[in-house]
């Protein structure tokens, strides 16, 4: 891992001397290309990989004089921009972990599944914190809340605020920058199918609203979804610390804390509905009685039947899938905690209840002892 002390030094350029030192190898990196900005042969190059390309000013009349706004498309330059700032995400990655997660993990002694996970957890629950207040400061700007049918009017949507644009950008930067990090993380062959199956949805899914300019939909559907997400790994960090506490501290093993995901369970199903409903309601009622109809790659226009029912198909076949997957969440929580109740019963032992000839024999005596007394 980057920028950790190491008494011993690995060979150069092994696989531990890559995993250990990545993140300073891409800190000189992402150096190279901020010092391309002091000359001026290379600053051209150098200020497509770290500034937002494509910027269109627009003139707006208004009462009393005309005002310039800028506005953003997209292009072939993005990818330049997207590599720069997943160097980003990897030294900002290498430096969570070395100077938050490590330490907690330092202090809470967990296995090397409950390790990873923790790891996992605490990346994508700062993550998820930082692009859900980003969005909804960005949705605070739109009429989403007061007139839902700007998702679809004035399609195709080609210019994007520089929020907007940027919000897009880190996104997609930043899911890229999670499979090199499958690598850098050492993550367990068993745990790497279920991180790309996510990881790649992402991807799709994010570049598509950006590509199709669907980038007002995408912002809506990704706000909810990353609170729910949130609320999942901030659960789960949670439930490794209440963990630790109660193997140390209470010294109570059997005691049950899947309770902390009951608000993420709930709000995941209306979340889920949420999804369908809005996509639903986007593409087979807005975009297609919408006047402008057609397929044209300069005027960024995808509105053709074609592409409306595979981008619906594809969230309802991505909703159903997580669903799925939470459905089976939920049956393995209910197993483990039937086990844990089972094995509570069998706990108590049959000597330690009062037979019914005890109990009978006690009133007895109760009653005799009473009589005496009279």
């Amino acid at each position: 891992m980057g920028f950790r002390k190491k008494s011993k030094s690995p060979p150069v350029l092994s696989h531990e001397f890559v995993i250990q030192n990545h993140a300073d190898m891409v800190s000189c990196v992402a150096m190279i290309v901020l010092l391309g900005l002091m000359f001026e042969m290379t600053a051209k190059f150098a200020i497509m990989f770290i500034t937002v390309q494509y910027n269109v000013t627009e003139t707006l009349d208004t009462e009393d004089k005309p005002e310039p706004v800028s506005y953003y498309t997209y292009g072939p330059k993005d990818m330049a921009t997207v590599f720069f700032y997943l160097l980003i995400a990897i030294i900002l990655h290498a430096l969570i972990q070395e100077y938050i997660l490590d330490k907690i993990n330092r202090r809470l002694h967990l296995s090397k599944t409950k390790h990873s996970k923790f790891n996992e957890s605490g990346q994508l629950a700062t993550f998820y914190s930082f692009s859900f207040i980003w969005g909804c400061s960005i949705l605070t700007n739109e009429e989403f809340v007061t007139n839902p049918t700007f998702l679809w009017e004035g399609y195709p949507h080609i210019h994007m605020a520089f929020q907007v644009k940027f919000f897009y950008i880190c996104q997609i930067a930043y899911w890229f920058h999670a499979l090199p990090e499958l690598y850098f993380q050492k993550v367990r062959k068993e745990d790497i199918p279920r991180q790309l199956y996510y990881i790649c949805l992402y991807i799709f899914h994010i570049t598509g609203a950006y590509v199709l300019n669907l980038h007002r939909l995408g912002l809506v559907l990704l706000v909810p979804h990353y609170l729910v997400e949130l609320l999942f790994h901030a659960s789960r960090l949670f439930y490794f610390n209440d963990f630790w506490i109660v193997q140390t501290v209470v010294k109570r093993p059997g005691l049950c804390l899947s309770r902390r995901f009951t608000l993420w369970a709930l709000l995941f199903v209306i979340t889920r509905l949420l999804t369908l409903t809005v996509s639903v309601l986007t593409f087979g009622f807005g975009l297609s009685r919408t006047d402008n109809q057609g397929f044209s790659l300069a005027e960024g226009n995808f509105n053709v039947l074609t592409v409306r029912v595979t981008c619906l198909s594809a969230i309802c076949l991505t909703q159903a899938w997580m669903m799925w997957k939470f459905i089976n969440f939920q049956l393995k929580k209910w197993r483990e905690q039937s086990q844990i109740q089972a094995s509570k019963k069998k706990a108590v032992s049959p000597k330690s209840r009062p037979s019914k000839k005890d109990s009978r024999g006690e009133t007895f005596l109760k009653v005799i002892f009473s009589l005496v007394l009279i």
